[in-house]
């Protein structure tokens, strides 16, 4: 039995934008804190904070975002699972809400978002984790 580690993190921060939360604590790993870091650039989040928890262990502290009452997040959605991968062409991304949201993708240069990899002109794409709007 394997631990999709990202599908928990993505299922924690949606649990928390349900519940109105004003911010969430996560197990800390690389990809988990480029994700955050991500949804902070694009201001889906207000901060994202790496610490220790009294256990030992890396945790990341993320501070949700809300305007006027509502969540800057409305929909975090997992798409490319432990059990189907899904790799895509950085032309051919599909737009998340018309433009309004992200897709976050794992390239072979970095973690980055639909746009960046578009603008890049990156001829490989990558697997296509998540879409946030």
């Amino acid at each position: 039995m394997s631990v999709d580690s990202i599908g928990n993190f993505l299922t924690v921060i949606r649990n928390a934008v349900m519940a109105s939360k004003p911010y969430v604590l996560s197990p800390y790993s690389k990809m988990n804190a480029k994700i955050a870091n991500i949804l902070l650039e694009e201001g889906f989040v207000k901060g994202v904070e790496q610490s220790v928890a009294v256990s030992g262990r890396k945790e990341l502290k993320i501070v949700l975002k809300y305007v006027d009452g509502e969540s800057a997040i409305h929909e975090i959605t997992r798409v490319s699972k432990p059990s189907r991968r899904v790799y895509v062409g950085s032309q051919s991304i599909k737009p998340v809400v018309g433009g309004c949201g992200i897709s976050i993708l794992t390239t072979n240069r970095d973690v980055m978002t639909d746009k960046r990899a578009k603008s890049a002109n990156m001829s490989v794409g990558g697997e296509l984790i998540c879409t946030v709007w």
